[in-house]
C-alpha cells in the first residue's frame, strides 16, 4: 500500500507453461499486457449505472492504470516439448487473487469483493 493506503503493486513474478513456444517475446508481451489489463480490473474494475445506462462509454471515463501505476513484471517461460498452448488471456484471471493474497499477508484483512481498492476502504 502507498502512503495514502491505496493498494500499489510494486512487482509481479510470472511463470507461463502454455507448451512448445515459437516466439517467446510474444508470449512475454502478451501475459504483460493482460497482467496490466486483470491489474486494471482488480484494483479500479467497476461499471456503473444511472437511470438503467452505462455511465462509463469508453476510456476517458474509465479508470485504468496509468504508466506510473505499472509493476515491474517478470515474465519466466517454462521450457517445453509439449504441443503448443495459447497464451491469449491466461494472465488476467489470476492477478485478482495475488493481490488479494498479497493485502492479505502485509495488512491482515482479507478482501472478497471487486474492485480491490473499493473493498479495501470499506474495512
Amino acid at each position: 500500500m502507498d502512503e495514502t493506503g491505496a493498494i500499489r503493486v510494486e512487482r509481479v513474478v510470472c511463470v507461463a507453461d502454455c507448451g512448445l513456444v515459437v516466439h517467446p517475446h510474444i508470449v512475454r508481451a502478451q501475459m504483460e499486457s493482460a497482467i496490466v489489463f486483470g491489474l486494471t480490473a482488480a484494483l479500479y474494475g467497476k461499471v456503473t449505472l444511472k437511470d438503467g445506462r452505462v455511465e462509463q462509454s469508453n476510456f476517458h471515463d474509465y479508470q485504468m492504470l496509468s504508466l506510473a501505476e505499472c509493476p515491474s513484471i517478470e515474465v519466466h517461460v517454462v521450457p517445453s516439448s509439449e504441443s503448443p498452448g495459447g497464451v491469449g488471456e491466461p494472465g488476467t484471471p489470476p492477478i485478482a487473487p495475488a493481490v488479494a493474497n498479497a493485502v492479505l499477508a502485509a495488512t491482515g484483512k482479507r478482501l472478497r469483493t471487486l474492485p480491490l481498492g473499493d473493498a479495501l476502504r470499506k474495512q
